[in-house]
């Protein structure tokens, strides 16, 4: 895998923590709540994995 394709797909891993965020201003989540704020931090130390190891140009 090429870094381009890497970037494009963490590009679209980034977009889809503003649907998490979005889930966590539901009122009826009830305990899936826990499971959607372990996948927003996950989805943040990857993030922040990746742009420690390949700085944005």
């Amino acid at each position: 895998m090429d870094l381009q394709t890497i970037k494009e797909r963490i590009v679209a891993v980034q977009s889809k923590r503003e649907y998490l965020l979005g889930l966590l201003e539901q009122p009826n989540l009830g305990t899936l709540r826990v499971d959607v704020n372990q996948a927003l931090e996950e989805l943040d130390e990857l993030i922040d994995e990746f742009k420690r190891t390949i700085p944005v140009e």
